[in-house]
């Protein structure tokens, strides 16, 4: 069996610290173990064009294996070329690298190891709250330049203390948001989501549902984005819906790039309808080096708190989804049941709501 893996470069970095799983130097833990069941076992990170490892590779791989921080994506196209594919799994969360439509119709299967990532996430998620409303980035810089003007930072920073937040999404990972919030004290917590949380779930940390997204969007002083990307949420925060946006409000998006319309984005954010943008996902990664998100500013030269795709791949989360993969590959190899909570398209397609209501 040929097992492809798409994973991103680690570098000097991966052979310093052979925690760094999800790299093409270590390559999950799993080559000993593949190459010593007979299996081939490909690990790349070069995937863009038709010349690349992954697409020359694909067309006989049994097994895809990828990560959301380096993914190998995997479109129509591609798949009516794998002839041989069996079963997609993602090392970590995050399935919308792949077409899951035309995964369904060609009888492949999709998992990724649910739950990995999620505590990871929460916490870069308060932390970018933070980084926004404290105005942390351009202080660093200041400091950095041998500066040292507390006004020009002061005037643009805030308690998260009596603020309202809300979520769009309260699963996994929107839900731990929620519950790290509380500490602070905001003065209320939403959320916007298909689903509505159990009631003792909900009062478990006092949080408001608002049904329609241009209400929820306009109450609250900082915005997060925890939701899937599928064709419901693609360019769901565009140019309409950020001017229902409070004027001066904080987005942060750990979700996927591409529910964020990234023009839209950064002319809110030039214009000081948004005070400041923060996440480490973008619509395409790695990012371009002229990607406006590099760049964008608010009127005072601050307000953007992007970093590249690595919230979902702390050390700590490497262990876990690379365990979780190699047990999805175990059940996979033995032809036994996977656990329900990783199966995103299985044998008899769609397992979950998590990619849009089918």
């Amino acid at each position: 069996m040929k097992v492809l893996a798409v994973l991103y470069k680690g570098g000097e970095a991966a052979t310093q610290e052979p925690r760094l799983l999800g790299t093409i130097e270590n390559q999950l833990g799993l080559r000993e173990w593949l190459e010593g069941q007979g299996h081939e076992f490909i690990v790349t990170d070069d995937k863009e064009g038709p010349e690349s490892v992954f697409q020359k590779n694909i067309v006989d791989a049994e097994v895809l294996i990828t990560t959301p921080f380096h993914p190998g994506y995997l479109t129509r196209d591609l798949i009516e070329k794998a002839k041989n594919l069996k079963i997609c799994i993602t090392a970590g969360v995050g399935s919308d690298h792949i077409d899951l439509n035309a995964a369904v119709e060609k009888g492949i299967e999709v998992l990724e190891v649910s739950g990995s990532n999620v505590v990871s996430v929460a916490e870069h998620v308060v932390m970018s709250i933070l980084l926004l409303v404290r105005n942390f980035v351009p202080a660093h810089e200041m400091i950095e330049r041998g500066d040292w003007q507390v006004s020009e930072i002061a005037r643009n920073a805030f308690d998260l203390e009596n603020k309202v937040i809300g979520t769009i999404g309260a699963g996994r990972i929107g839900y731990r948001v929620l519950q790290r919030l509380v500490p602070f004290d905001p003065k209320e917590l939403l959320y916007y989501d298909y689903a509505e949380l159990p009631e003792q779930a909900a009062k478990a940390v006092k949080v408001r549902r608002v049904a329609d997204l241009k209400e929820f969007v306009a109450q609250c002083d900082v915005v997060t984005v925890n939701c899937p990307l599928h064709e419901g949420t693609r360019g769901l925060v565009n140019a309409d819906l950020l001017k229902h946006f409070k004027k001066g409000a904080w987005l942060v998006n750990t979700a996927r790039g591409a529910i964020c319309d990234k023009d839209a984005v950064a002319e809110a954010l030039k214009s000081g309808q948004l005070a400041g943008y923060s996440g480490d996902v973008w619509n395409v990664q790695p990012a371009p080096k002229d990607h406006v998100w590099r760049y964008m500013k608010n009127p005072l030269g601050g307000g953007n708190g992007m970093v590249p795709h690595y919230s979902g791949t702390t050390l700590d989360a490497q262990a876990r989804y690379a365990a979780g993969t190699k047990s999805i590959l175990e059940n996979y190899l033995n032809s036994r049941e996977q656990e329900p909570q990783n199966i995103i398209i299985g044998k008899k397609g769609y397992a979950t709501k998590a990619y849009g209501q089918r």
